[in-house]
């Protein structure tokens, strides 16, 4: 091997692989890249947690109107939403009553949904206390209700 072979070689080796630098600047890339994106997707997925509450509380108001069309009235406060899933053993027996849900959902945020009767914005309630599971708030926080 000659020595300007040699001096090719050493040189196609010391390109093969990135500097400090360049690998510096396409972390500093990635970062800035990051931190526009991140708090973009993370707030999709609020909206979605908040879409699926609301279409959670159509389905079981649309549930409780069912029940209320075959046992002429909604399930008391006390039989709850699960009156809805299971025959009610406690206050007025409902005559005509049928599974009306398989089974009944938690909110997204995994705590079950609220059912007030008689409601306070409406005959009846049904409603999630939203991210931080407790009444009121606001964006993310804020209650998810059937009067909305």
């Amino acid at each position: 091997m000659h020595l300007l072979d040699f001096a090719r070689t050493a040189r196609s080796h010391r390109h093969r692989g990135f500097t400090l630098i360049e690998l510096m600047v396409v972390l500093v890339i990635i970062g800035v890249l990051a931190a526009l994106i991140v708090p973009n997707v993370l707030d999709r997925a609020d909206d979605a947690r908040t879409t699926a509450a609301r279409t959670d509380v159509t389905n079981v108001v649309q549930a409780l109107k069912l029940y209320k069309l075959d046992n002429l009235r909604y399930p008391t406060a006390e039989q709850g939403l699960q009156a809805l899933v299971t025959k009610p053993t406690a206050g007025p027996q409902p005559p005509n009553w049928k599974p009306y849900l398989e089974k009944l959902p938690n909110d997204p945020w995994g705590r079950p949904y609220q059912y007030l009767n008689p409601g306070i914005k409406g005959e009846i309630d049904v409603m999630s206390f939203g991210a931080d599971g407790q009444s009121g708030g606001e964006g993310k926080d804020a209650d998810i209700g059937s009067w909305q």
